[in-house]
């Protein structure tokens, strides 16, 4: 009974102690930047100084370090970058970086769910390495929090600034703006395309509007995916609805092979039901 009772007043004291809420040593920080037309995320923790000597003690110079505290330091990128005339490509990486007092060495490894360093470091998991220029502080002023910056933002890249101390590391990276632009100009300059004129008549005819002009659109959807079955489909669907019979069943037809080729069961049946129901031959 006695060891049962102290169970309980053990247990009693852990579950109080976890509904406590306090603030961490090191607060976690999200950043959410556009640079251009593509999105860069950043989670991180920031401890603070609290009187210590950093760069060269408590984060000795020439290993390597987590560059924050807590989980992974983790950064996404939505497209393709380059740092240094190398690409590193879309996705999320954790940010190790080696501080050296001239100069740092910033790697971007592939995992993301190691607690500090990983257990044992895989040379095959860094994504890109590159090295970050470090200049001091004007005199008289620290960064008492560790802080990650998205700066000096361009249309074509930023800076990624590592902020501790006295120290500043800075590391420029670029953004696919200009070939994103132009992407998006030359597409909006040839028109629609069938995916757009899909989505056009397939809203129409669902909505009871005007079943001519989504005639019209998936016609042309149809003749830029001759074998989408699902738009021949739809254009099989429009066609009965305007009373173009010969027209429903050419396209029910032509959607059933498709079908048949992608081997999409559903669109097998629809296809087969309609066809009877429309009296094909």
């Amino acid at each position: 009974m006695k060891k049962v009772l102290q169970l309980f007043i053990l247990f009693l004291g852990v579950s109080v102690f976890a509904q406590i809420q306090a603030p961490k040593p090191s607060p976690s920080a999200k950043v959410e930047q556009m640079v251009g037309l593509t999105t860069v995320t950043l989670d991180y923790s920031r401890p603070a100084m609290r009187g210590r000597t950093i760069f060269g003690d408590l984060v000795p110079y020439g290993e390597i370090w987590r560059t924050g505290a807590n989980e992974n330091t983790v950064i996404s990128f939505s497209d393709d970058i380059k740092i240094q005339g190398k690409t590193l490509k879309a996705g999320k990486y954790s940010i190790y970086t080696i501080p050296n007092k001239e100069t740092w060495e910033v790697m971007f490894y592939k995992t993301t769910n190691n607690w500090g360093n990983p257990q044992t470091w895989d040379d095959n998991m860094v994504a890109l390495k590159a090295k970050a220029d470090v200049v001091e502080m004007p005199e008289g002023m620290q960064m008492q929090s560790f802080t990650i910056l998205i700066d000096e933002l361009t249309n074509d890249g930023a800076n990624l600034n590592f902020l501790w101390e006295n120290t500043i590391a800075f590391l420029e990276f670029s953004v696919p703006t200009e070939e994103k632009t132009m992407a998006s100009i030359d597409k909006v300059m040839n028109g629609p395309g069938g995916a757009d004129y899909f989505a056009a008549a397939y809203y129409y005819h669902d909505a009871g509007k005007d079943l001519n002009k989504a005639w019209n659109w998936i016609t042309k959807a149809t003749e830029a995916n001759p074998n989408a079955y699902w738009m021949l489909r739809k254009k099989s669907l429009i066609a009965a609805d305007l009373g173009k019979k010969d027209e429903a069943i050419e396209a029910a037809k032509k959607s059933l092979a498709a079908a048949e080729k992608a081997g999409n069961k559903d669109y097998i049946k629809m296809n087969k039901d309609s066809l009877k129901e429309w009296g094909a031959k």
